[in-house]
């Protein structure tokens, strides 16, 4: 158990989304979709701040899913997409390389449907590839609440960790002080986080009186977090 008690950092983690696709997300009940999305993009720009290695793999794009979102693929313009045809994107080739050329044991997972596609890959990378696995449950989406619900009870009494994407954000920020990521991460946090990125907006303009319109990502002013 002490592998799990090590915080995740962006030099011990890398990520992968798993089917973000338009035809899966229409079948997703356990969130709101665009709630689902939201949450899903600010993940992707928050790996994409800390330099997180990130494999992103379709499942029958042409044939039935529809092209990744494209305020994911906006994040990564170049990056490259593994398609498959297996539910299980372990059972992919590709999708093995490219987690094992990041070189990092704990993979943070987003994906749909979390009782097929996450539930399976999870399993498989976790007792044939030994992975550490966390399972962003708020930027994965399952077929009903209950069908989220017990693939996530499946998953936990496996050994996955379940985490939010705020959550994961914010342990790799870690410390205020790290001046190198601050303004991006609290850019994301403004566009991304409801209420949280309401607060820092209200600390900025009513407390440190900033102006009203300002660049999301742009400090201007004293470190709300203080």
């Amino acid at each position: 158990m002490s592998k799990y008690l090590e915080v995740l950092t962006p030099q011990n983690s890398q990520l992968i989304f798993i089917d973000q696709q338009p035809q899966m997300a229409f079948g997703v009940q356990s969130i709101d979709r665009q709630v689902l999305k939201n949450n899903v993009v600010a993940l992707a720009k928050a790996a994409k701040v800390f330099n997180v290695p990130t494999t992103i793999t379709t499942v029958e794009t042409d044939g039935f899913s529809g092209n990744t979102y494209p305020e994911l693929l906006a994040v990564y313009p170049e990056h490259k997409i593994l398609e498959r045809t297996s539910m299980n994107s372990w059972d992919d080739q590709n999708v093995r390389d490219s987690l094992a050329a990041a070189g990092r044991k704990k993979v943070i997972v987003s994906g749909l449907w979390t009782e097929v596609c996450n539930t399976t890959f999870a399993l498989c990378a976790a007792l044939e590839g030994g992975y550490e696995i966390y399972m962003v449950a708020d930027a994965s989406g399952g077929t009903s609440a209950d069908a989220h619900k017990y693939a996530m009870d499946r998953m936990i009494q496996a050994g996955i960790v379940p985490v939010t994407w705020q959550q994961v954000l914010l342990e790799w920020q870690r410390d205020w002080a790290r001046k190198e990521t601050y303004d991006a991460v609290i850019g994301i946090v403004q566009e991304h986080s409801g209420a949280y990125g309401m607060g820092v907006d209200y600390a900025y303009t009513m407390v440190h009186k900033a102006p009203e319109r300002v660049q999301h990502g742009e400090r201007i002013g004293p470190n709300p977090a203080k």
